[in-house]
């Protein structure tokens, strides 16, 4: 077995786990002390078609490290309404003087634009290789990997966990039978789609939300388990039908569907560290998509860590770390689990849910707030 040292291995090489890697070089940490662990190769991962809400304090963390991917959709308004309800709030970039509130890219654009940004800096990349044993000493943590069937070691200060899985079982999940919901992604076109405005639609089965993107929408329709696999049964016209009636004509009538996918829904909100490991992004906490919040979190905890493990990789950093994100997470997981909850459900509240959307949309300071949740986060 090799065995290899680093200050800081990070495992997942995804948006937040590379991202972190290159502004740790950024900060002053050398490239060769810093690895990158991922059991997808950097091919793989860049051909993933997903759609990503970046917001405005994403792409300025980006553009600082040179990993903003050429294509993105700038979304230049929020539409926010309660289907069947009177009122709504509009978000407008004019308003806060910025060239545009947040932005959608493809995953697969992002990662081929980080994983350069990593390649050019020098750092280790691990990749495929999986991780299958961590055993942590008082002063470092033994890696265990499979790279292809051969075994090797790694010993690393600390240990960053960026990617789902690792933890998984050992995190805790907060799950309620009576708020389970299912996500149907798709890309949708429409007849008259108004340039660079997104939506989101809250359904009394969850939101429904349209993001800009390439003269299309990429779509997250939240909906109850029972309901998606009605939805995922319905050939293409009947679905684009199904989906004009939950969200109205605002973009005029659906007119195209790519095929759709599913994915069940929950929270994790319970981010397991210790003296020597940390979790940041998803593996920390898989928020709720609605407002899109969640990679955005997850750079937030980037540029803390990076800050922090550039004075010191220690189990003091990964103290104040948590200490730091504490607000900031804590936040962005109420307000996402909140909105999902209230909007989610048909009742004689939702009327008064409504009245509470004009009066953000009236009241400047209200609607400010809000804004500034969606394009920065509570920092």
């Amino acid at each position: 077995m090799t065995e290899l040292d680093y200050d800081i291995a990070i495992c997942g090489a995804g948006p937040a786990g590379m991202a972190l890697a290159a502004l740790l070089v950024k900060r002053g940490v050398p490239a060769g002390r810093i690895a990158l662990i991922d059991a997808k190769t950097l091919e793989q991962a860049g051909k993933d078609p997903r759609s990503l809400a970046l917001s405005w304090g994403s792409r300025q963390i980006l553009e600082e490290i040179g990993g903003w991917p050429a294509a993105a959709t700038a979304i230049e308004q929020i539409h926010v309404s309660r289907r069947g309800q009177f009122g709504r709030s509009l978000i407008d970039r004019k308003d806060y003087g910025l060239p545009a509130l947040g932005y959608v890219s493809r995953y697969g654009h992002l990662v081929n634009a980080l994983g350069a940004v990593c390649a050019h800096a020098g750092i280790a990349s691990l990749r495929p290789a999986r991780v299958i044993a961590l055993d942590e000493s008082d002063d470092a943590v033994t890696l265990t990997i499979d790279a292809e069937g051969t075994p090797q070691t790694l010993r690393a200060a600390i240990v960053v966990q960026a990617e789902g899985g690792l933890f998984n079982e050992q995190q805790t999940r907060a799950t309620n039978r009576d708020y389970e919901q299912t996500a149907i992604i798709a890309q949708v076109r429409s007849t008259t789609p108004p340039p660079h405005r997104a939506y989101e639609r809250f359904t009394e089965q969850g939101p429904l939300a349209l993001l800009p993107q390439d003269g299309e929408y990429s779509l997250v329709w939240c909906v109850r388990p029972e309901t998606a696999a009605e939805l995922q049964a319905l050939d293409d016209r009947d679905f684009l039908k199904a989906l004009g009636t939950a969200f109205g004509e605002r973009v005029g009538a659906f007119t195209h569907t790519t095929p759709r996918l599913a994915f069940a829904l929950g929270l994790n909100a319970a981010p397991r560290s210790t003296a020597r490991t940390v979790a940041i992004g998803n593996a920390a906490q898989t928020l709720h998509p609605v407002a899109g919040q969640g990679l955005n979190l997850g750079l937030r905890d980037v540029t803390v860590l990076a800050r922090l493990l550039a004075q010191s990789a220690t189990p003091g950093t990964l103290a104040k770390f948590t200490e730091q994100r504490q607000r900031d997470r804590s936040t962005t997981v109420r307000i996402t689990d909140t909105m999902a909850r209230i909007f989610a459900n048909d009742n004689p509240t939702q009327a008064l849910l409504g009245l509470s959307l004009a009066a953000i949309d009236m009241i400047g300071p209200a609607r400010g707030v809000l804004a500034e949740l969606m394009m920065y986060g509570r920092r």
